[in-house]
C-alpha cells in the first residue's frame, strides 16, 4: 500500500489502509512514502494512493477493485482462491450459479444471470459460441457479465461508471424485499429496452447506499422523491441530469425523459454556488455557473486555482496568488482566478484530482487548457505567463516585453 505524505486529504489514504489491514487476507502492509522515488518508480507508482498486489514477495498487479472494507475482503478472497473450480455433480452447478453475482460455467461456456436478478426482458442463460480464445471470453464476459439493468453497489461502480449511464434510486433490498426491489427495476427494463441501441446503460441501486453521492452530485436529499425512485444520467465525459418529473408506475414519465434527453432538451445538472454579488478583488472568483463567462472568456488569458477550503497547500498558496494577482491587476488581458473544487462541479477537460490543481486558459484556445506544473512563487508563475499568454503581461502597472 503506497501512502504519500504530501497527498492533501490524508484521511482518505488511512482509511483505505485501515481497510486493508482489517482484510483477513492481506499481510505485511507496508507504508512507503515518496521520499522513496526509485521504489516508487520501479513499482510505475505516480499517483497516490495506490493499492499493489504481491504475491511471494513479487508485483502481481494493480489493485482495481472496490475501496470498502467489505468490498476489499470480498476483492482478495477471490484472489487468494483458484481461478476456476470443478463442478462433478448437479447440486454442485445448482450450488455455483445461486450466486449474488453472475457465475460463468465451462467447458462449453455458459454465463448464468443472478437467481436475483431474473427477468423476462433478457436471458437468464447466455451461451458463449465464438472459438475459445482469451481475447473472444474475456469479451464475452465484459460485454453481458452486468446485463441490461445491474444492480450498482459501492463494489462494482467504478466499473460501471465509465459509460453513459441511466440509474434509478430507490429502497432497493435484494435480501429483505426481492419482489419489491424487483418491481421497479422491470419498468427500468421495459422502457429502457425501448432505448438499448442508442448507448445509454441502465441500472438500480439502494438510494440509502448512495445518500452523500446524491446529496453532493445531484443535489437530492434523501427524501427526494418519497417511496418512488429518482433517476439520474451520468454521460462519461461527466454531464449530469435529473428526472424531475415523478416516476409513474406505467414508466410514462421515464420514457419521455429519455426521448427529451436523447433529443438534447435536457439541462444540464451543475453543482455551483451562488455568482458572488461582488467580485471586484484582485483573484476573481469563479463558480460553476461563472465558469464559461469568466474563464471561457474567448479574449482573455486566465490562469485559474481549483481548491479546497481545507486543503493546507492551498492556505500555504493564497497570499501568493494574491500578490500575483495584484501584480496583474491593470492588465486588462489577464485574469487570476480561483474555484472551490467541492462545492463547484470542474467542467470538462480541467482534470482536478487533488489540490490546488491549476490551469491556463490561453485566449483564442479555451479549448486547449492547460495545467500548470511549475512552482509557486510569484515569479514563477510570471515567467510562465511570458511565455504562455497570448497577450504581453503587465506587470505592476508596467508592461513587460517577452
Amino acid at each position: 500500500y503506497l501512502l504519500a505524505n504530501k497527498v492533501e486529504r490524508p484521511s482518505v489514504c488511512l482509511q483505505l489502509l485501515k481497510r486493508m489491514l482489517a482484510c483477513p487476507l492481506c499481510s505485511d502492509v507496508e507504508i512507503m512514502w515518496p521520499t522513496f522515488p526509485d521504489t516508487c518508480g520501479r513499482f510505475g507508482v505516480t499517483g497516490y494512493p495506490t493499492l499493489k498486489i504481491f504475491r511471494n514477495g513479487e508485483d502481481s498487479s494493480s489493485y482495481d477493485g472496490p475501496r470498502s472494507a467489505d468490498g476489499i475482503v470480498h476483492f482478495m478472497k477471490k484472489q487468494a482462491g483458484p481461478n476456476s473450480v470443478t463442478l462433478r455433480r448437479e447440486a454442485d452447478l445448482e450450488a455455483f450459479v445461486n450466486h449474488f453475482d453472475a457465475s460463468v460455467v465451462g467447458k462449453r461456456v455458459l454465463l448464468f444471470r443472478p437467481p436475483r436478478l431474473s427477468s423476462k426482458f433478457e436471458e437468464s442463460v447466455l451461451r458463449f459460441t465464438e472459438t475459445i480464445t482469451t481475447h473472444t471470453l474475456r469479451r464475452f464476459i465484459r460485454d453481458n457479465i452486468f446485463g441490461m439493468c445491474p444492480h450498482l453497489t459501492n463494489e462494482n461502480r467504478d466499473k460501471l461508471k465509465g459509460q453513459d449511464l441511466l440509474t434509478a434510486y430507490y429502497d432497493l433490498d435484494y435480501l429483505q424485499n426481492p419482489k419489491g426491489s424487483n418491481y421497479w427495476r422491470n419498468r427500468v427494463m421495459k422502457v429502457g429496452s425501448q432505448f438499448a441501441s442508442q448507448g445509454l446503460s441502465f441500472a438500480v441501486a439502494n438510494r440509502r447506499d448512495f445518500v452523500d453521492e446524491l446529496e453532493e452530485e445531484f443535489g437530492l436529499g434523501a427524501s427526494d422523491g418519497g417511496d418512488l425512485p429518482f433517476v439520474t444520467i451520468r454521460t462519461r465525459q461527466g454531464f449530469k441530469y435529473t428526472m424531475r418529473e415523478e416516476f409513474t408506475r406505467d414508466g410514462k414519465s421515464l420514457e419521455r425523459f429519455l426521448e427529451d434527453y436523447f433529443a438534447g432538451r435536457l439541462k444540464r445538472y451543475i453543482k455551483s454556488e451562488p455568482i458572488p454579488e461582488k467580485n471586484k478583488g484582485p483573484v476573481k472568483v469563479v463558480v460553476a455557473e461563472s465558469f464559461e463567462e469568466i474563464v471561457n472568456d474567448p479574449e482573455k488569458d486566465v490562469l485559474i486555482e481549483f481548491y479546497a477550503p481545507w486543503c493546507g497547500h492551498c492556505k500555504s498558496l493564497e497570499p501568493k496568488y494574491k500578490e500575483l494577482a495584484e501584480q496583474l491587476y491593470s492588465d486588462p488581458n489577464i485574469v487570476i482566478a480561483k474555484m472551490d473544487a467541492t462545492a463547484n462541479d470542474v467542467p470538462q477537460g480541467f482534470d482536478v484530482q487533488g489540490f490546488p490543481t491549476i490551469y491556463f486558459a490561453q485566449a483564442g484556445k479555451k479549448d486547449q487548457p492547460k495545467r500548470y506544473e511549475g512552482a509557486h512563487e510569484v515569479k514563477d508563475f510570471i515567467k510562465y505567463l511570458k511565455g504562455e499568454a497570448l497577450h504581453v503581461p503587465v506587470v505592476s502597472g508596467v508592461r513587460e516585453d517577452l
